[in-house]
């Protein structure tokens, strides 16, 4: 996924005052260095947990005003938060953990920042440099455990490289794709003597990463874009990363052609837009899922033709030639082989398109979209989304999810957890402003909602935050509402509470004859599978929320939906939690199957949806 990358963007680490000139050369501790490195590169929030290697450092932050720690309930808490403290700011998210099992706890979030390129800087305790390599007590190698799963690691074994490792770790994280950059310490070195000053000389020989788009490459793109006849603009989360949304709402209504943005690019073009089809994939729109497989252009900006977008890869898009644009140059023809490629950042791209694209309507040549428009206009109209409300009077998830969206203050951020809620949220609320909706897309790791929204929340306090999250997912992290009931970290949960693991139960529905195999949460096995009244579940969401410092609300009746969310809405002294008793049965359409091509998409169950005579059909 093409991810924000200019070094105009994040320029090599300065001194707060705006250097690039030396500080006074000050005598200090390795853990006192590491604090001071965190105030220069601008690192005002920590999320972490002490534990007996890390200790060193948390001594200098009593005596500094500079950074504030958030103590989390368990380091996945502290990664996450990280994540989207750094998806809702733009910044680079920090976490600290210790050795050994504190390490190991951040593997989950570390793994879900690299495949949704979230720049996080992970800094853990290592055991003293002389019993590394020897099983020492709470010992692991998070270099190596984590090697495959960050943009770069470092082991630091002296104090005096403390100061220079930072402001790398910073660096690399921030530039070129962003991603999670792991720092491991050696408890010698956070209590050795050394000297700091700022800032220091860095060296990372070999990493430059190329921003500036290769110019013969554009003017070819933007020839096949004004040629084409069904072009399609897939967008994806690296045009939110770039800061590249003004320059690609300027390029969409430039060309005409229609616009689908991915699950982590939702917010990067205005769901209103009358040019934007919606969400592609396993569960995009109907119009979103046939423009590619009809269209003779794609695209491609920032984003990396993940499976869940492309369904069967052989079947992908038959027709249509492929620009694709992305920072990371590993990325590009990994899945689908390229027309033309173009590597650069995102923002850099689409300004350089708008000015080649004008230059091609300057020179006469437009192209002529009308009838594909027909085709467009005919699928989203013909196949909206939408959803049925319970015969049974009970509450609709997909109701509650566009109610919260309809009712949210302007600027709201909303997280989501992994599975039906997930992709509701994705559907049925408006994003139409970047760095407005965080969630878990490459890993979809269980679990995120909570955190993320804490770091969001702490990140931007100004602005809502409503955790979206699935009685699955709530149960994996909900200890750090403790965190947001004692930090002042005022977020709000809606559980949309159908009793089960609902995406998993929709695949047995679907898939495995309706045999509900260990997805039912509400009771233990052996009991009767009805469902239980809502006092009656365990855990009690509501009690289990005011345990926890929170405001707990039940909303079981489509009648007090307005007035409950409402309700949380005005509540901004502490975290609310909402236990929403929907419908277990609700399922996510449209959906293409795993493995299938995108040409079976279902609108509904056993609706596959007509497309009229098409030359191409």
């Amino acid at each position: 996924m093409t991810e924000q990358a200019s070094g105009a963007h994040h320029p090599q680490p300065r001194a707060r005052n705006g250097g690039p000139q030396s500080a006074t050369v000050e005598h200090v501790t390795g853990a006192q260095s590491l604090i001071r490195s965190l105030e220069e590169v601008g690192a005002d929030t920590v999320f972490g947990i002490p534990g007996g290697c890390i200790l060193p450092a948390y001594d200098p932050m009593m005596d500094s005003s500079k950074v504030r720690h958030v103590l989390v309930r368990h380091e996945q808490g502290a990664g996450h938060a990280a994540t989207g403290y750094a998806q809702a700011t733009g910044k680079v998210g920090v976490c600290m953990a210790t050795s050994g099992p504190g390490a190991t706890n951040l593997v989950t979030p570390i793994a879900d920042a690299h495949m949704d390129s979230v720049p996080i800087v992970a800094i853990t305790g290592q055991v003293a440099s002389k019993a590394i390599g020897t099983d020492a007590f709470q010992e692991a190698d998070i270099c190596g455990i984590t090697m495959p799963i960050t943009k770069h690691n470092f082991l630091v074994t002296k104090a005096e490289d403390i100061a220079r490792t930072i402001a790398e770790a910073f660096h690399i994280a921030a530039t070129g794709r962003p991603g999670p950059v792991l720092v491991d310490i050696a408890k010698d070195a956070l209590q050795a003597k050394t000297t700091f000053s700022w800032p220091p000389q860095t060296d990372l020989p070999g990493y430059r990463p190329v921003t500036k788009p290769h110019a013969k490459q554009i003017r070819e793109a933007a020839r096949l874009i004004t040629q084409a006849e069904r072009p399609v603009l897939y967008v994806g989360g690296g045009v939110v990363k770039a800061h590249a949304t003004a320059e690609l709402k300027v390029l969409a209504e430039l060309t005409g052609a229609p616009v689908t943005t991915t699950l982590m690019g939702l917010g990067a073009f205005p769901d209103s837009h009358h040019q934007h089809l919606g969400m592609p994939g396993m569960h995009g729109t109907v119009a979103a899922v046939t423009s590619l497989q009809k269209a003779d252009l794609i695209v491609a900006l920032g984003t990396r033709f993940d499976d869940r977008v492309t369904g069967k890869l052989d079947s992908f898009a038959p027709y249509a030639k492929i620009v694709h644009a992305d920072i990371d140059p590993a990325e590009i023809g990994k899945n689908r082989a390229v027309d033309v490629p173009i590597v650069g950042d995102a923002r850099e791209v689409i300004a350089d398109l708008v000015v080649a694209v004008q230059a091609e309507h300057d020179a006469g040549h437009t192209g002529d979209y009308s009838g594909w428009w027909e085709d467009l206009n005919r699928w989203r109209e013909t196949y909206p989304l939408g959803y049925d409300l319970p015969e049974d009077g009970s509450l609709s998830p997909q109701q509650v999810i566009q109610r919260i969206g309809e009712l949210a203050p302007e600027g709201t951020v909303f997280t989501a957890g992994v599975g039906q809620h997930q992709m509701w949220a994705a559907h049925f609320i408006t994003y139409d402003k970047p760095a407005t909706w965080l969630n878990s897309g490459g890993a979809g790791t269980m679990g995120y909602a909570v955190p993320a929204a804490m770091g969001a929340k702490a990140g931007a306090e100004d602005r809502t935050v409503w955790a979206i999250d699935g009685d699955g997912c709530f149960q994996m992290t909900n200890q750090e509402l403790v965190t947001c009931a004692l930090n002042n970290i005022p977020i709000k949960v809606a559980i949309i509470n159908n009793g089960a693991l609902g995406m998993v139960r929709q695949w047995q529905t679907l898939f495995y004859n309706q045999r509900y195999s260990n997805t039912v949460l509400h009771s233990g096995p052996g009991a009767d599978t009805a469902q239980p009244s809502a006092g009656t579940r365990v855990p009690d969401f509501v009690k289990l929320a005011e345990a926890m410092g929170c405001i707990g609300i039940r909303c079981e009746d489509p009648a007090d939906l307005d007035a409950v969310i409402e309700k949380a809405n005005a509540i901004n002294d502490r975290p609310v939690v909402v236990d929403f008793i929907v419908h277990e049965d609700a399922m996510v359409w449209p959906m293409v199957a795993a493995g299938t091509s995108n040409d079976e998409i279902l609108a509904a169950r056993d609706t596959r949806p007509d497309f009229g005579d098409s030359e191409d059909d």
